[in-house]
Parts: C-alpha cells; structure tokens; sequence
C-alpha cells in the first residue's frame, strides 16, 4: 500500500522519541525523571473543571460552530482587548482544536506550492513539518545565541525572495525562552510590510513572562495588525494542554477559510472544552499568577544549577518554561560524537530525559523544561551534574 509523498517528507520527531524511551525504562521499573513535557505540570484550576461539569450538566454536549461557540469568541476578543489593547471582530476570531491545529489550518490556507515561509531558529517541532504538509518550503534564518536567539531585520531581508509569502515568529520562545522587544518587533514588522509578508504570531507562551519586561504582540505595533495572524490557546497559560482549545485571529477572510477548512476535517472543537475556556479566559486569573510563582523559583534554580556545571553555558530565558542549554563542550570533553549521543547516554545511565537540540535546529543545545515539581528538579540535576562530572 503506497503512502503519500508529503506524508513520506516528515520527520520523526525527536521529542516524542525520547518521550517513548523515558516510559520504556519506566515501566521496566527504572525512575525515570522526564524534562522533555511542553505541559505545565499543575492540574487545570477548579473553577475551568467546574465550568465543563456544569456544561455537561446544562447539555452542552452537542455540535457547535465550527469556528466556536459565540460566548467563547467575545471572551477572546475581550482578553484581546484587555491585555493587547487590539481590537477585533467574531469574523476575525477562530476556535481550533488546540493552537497547533491554528497553524495547522492557516498554513493549509494561505500556501500554494513552493510558497516559502520565513522560520527563525531554534524552532518549535512542528513548524517545519507543517509548512511542509501544506505544500511549502520552510526557509530557516538562525537567531544566533550570542543575539539571545533572536533573528535580526538583516537577516530577515537576506531570507527574501520572490517566493517569500510568510514570517512566523514565536515569542516568548520555544524551546529558548526567548522574547523580542517593541523596538525589535516594530523593524522585523516593518520589513515584513516592505516585502508585503503575512506575519504569523505565535504568542502562546504569552502569559508565561518572568521579570520585568512585559510581552508585546507585533499586531499591536504600527499598523501589523491588517497583515498579522496571532495563534494562542489556554493549554499553556492555564494548563489545559489536555483540553485542546486554541484560536486564531486577523485578517475575516483567512479567518473564514480557516473556518471552512476546519468544517470538513475536526468540525467543531469539543464543546465541554469550549465552555471550560470560556472560564479560563472570562474568570479568576490567580491560578495563573501562583502557577507562574512557582515557575520563576524554578527557572532560577535550575539556571544556577546548570552555570555550575562545567562545559554547560545557559541564558536566563525570559518567558515560557523552558532553559536551552549550551551543553557542546560537555559533551565533547566526554568524547560523545553529538549532543544527541550524550543526552541518549544521559537517560540511559542517569535516568534524565532531555530533548536534544537538533529537534529544535540547533545541534550544540538541550532542551530543559522546568514544568516539574522542584523535588523532582532537584534531583535531575544532581543527577546531570554527576553525570558531566564523571
């Protein structure tokens, strides 16, 4: 039986890979600590858990839209309203089945064949593996480390080319952690204009911010707003990962498409979750400030932790939950070819699970998720520090 050609083009991710070999070793009876999840590890606060109880209960239980139910949409144009000052209309907001169904659908959309979208690295997994899916050509620009993995507007202009349709940008970052600036953003957002790019905003880490500088939606930037697409979702700010409720916003006639691609592959999404976001994003935000407490201790530490390893060098990220690592010197002072070498030695004999860097374009990094609890924390780098120092 012959599989499709787009489908034959994917790439394994790395992530998952590692994932399945920590639970293989888990059930052979091994304790295994995992600092690869993309989840924040808190339960989804009660009163989201509440609002899909009584939802059921009520009989929401049925089709809806397939762009989402209209209570849902005006409690996303509000936070939009609330926390970007952005302005924007239930024909210019979608739900989805989680952001990366987003994307997902706005990729299929707005690529025909050969079109190139713009990726700065390190990059999440999927961004790759999606353009791809719709027929695109992803050209990747390295946001170097020396430049906080940020991408410069130089670069960006050397990207160009008469096949450019789109730039994706992720701020705060995965895997780094990154955050660009108003200033930053405005002359990326301005070349984008020149060269007449959609802008692809991923802004799902958003609440996820730590210190002083605030996050900053390019679409609130000059006048973005008309050639920007934002993609966000409740799975990290509220740890709904499970949940699967993201959502799109800008331009109604993307957004319709995106509607009507959606109508014929998921439908609508689930409508308890539906209801449960609704809480999320319409309710009491104090879950959301204990939970990003909790993160910042835990950025902290691991982040002295990590400069007290030799051959390990790491920034301080700025935003979502995660530490990218440069651990290259360690790994070759060990006599391992490649990091992906050295963090497969990890787990094996220390029991750590980390994603190799290469999952996210970068060769010389790991990928730390500090979206566990402290103990655990605690013990994961005593481990990996015994194991560099051996």
């Amino acid at each position: 039986m012959k599989l499709s050609r787009r489908v034959q083009q994917l790439t394994p991710s790395k992530t998952i890979e590692i994932t399945a070999t920590a639970k293989a070793l888990r059930q052979q009876g091994h304790d295994v600590i995992v600092l690869g999840a993309g989840e924040p590890d808190f339960n989804t606060p009660d009163a989201i858990l509440e609002a899909a109880n009584r939802a059921m209960r009520e009989g929401q239980t049925k089709y809806t839209p397939a762009g989402g139910i209209p209570e849902l949409k005006d409690a996303i144009i509000a936070k939009f309203q609330r926390e970007n000052g952005l302005s924007y209309t239930r024909d210019e907001v979608t739900v989805t089945v989680g952001a990366k169904h987003a994307l997902y659908n706005l990729f299929q959309v707005t690529l025909d064949e050969g079109d190139e979208v713009i990726i700065p690295s390190p990059y999440w997994v999927s961004y790759i593996e999606q353009v791809k899916l719709a027929g695109g050509v992803p050209v990747v620009i390295e946001g170097k480390e020396e430049n906080g993995f940020k991408v410069t507007v130089e670069q960006l202009r050397q990207a160009v080319t008469e096949r450019s349709v789109a730039f994706l940008i992720n701020t705060p970052s995965n895997p780094t952690g990154a955050m660009y600036s108003a200033d930053e953003l405005r002359t990326l957002g301005e070349c984008c204009r020149e060269h007449d790019l959609l802008i692809v905003s991923d802004e799902i880490y958003e609440q996820l911010v730590y210190g002083e500088q605030q996050p900053v939606s390019i679409a609130g930037l000059a006048d973005f707003k008309e050639r920007t697409v934002i993609i966000n979702g409740v799975s990290k700010t509220y740890s709904m990962t499970g949940w699967r409720i993201g959502y799109a916003a800008g331009d109604a006639r993307i957004i319709k498409a995106m509607t009507s691609l959606a109508s014929h592959s998921t439908s609508n999404p689930t409508s308890i979750a539906q209801y449960a976001a609704l809480e999320a994003l319409a309710g009491d935000q104090t879950p959301v400030a204990q939970m990003k407490k909790a993160f910042h201790e835990r950025r902290d530490y691991v982040v002295e932790r990590l400069r007290q390893m030799p051959g390990v060098t790491s920034d301080t990220p700025q935003g979502a939950f995660y530490v990218f690592a440069n651990v290259a010197q360690a790994a070759a002072t060990a006599g391992f070819d490649s990091v992906d070498d050295w963090v497969k030695a990890m787990l094996e004999k220390e029991k750590v699970a980390l994603v190799p860097g290469s999952a996210f374009g970068s060769s010389d990094h790991v990928r730390i998720s500090y979206a566990t609890s402290m103990e655990e924390l605690e013990k994961a780098m005593d481990r990996m520090e015994s194991f560099i120092r051996s």
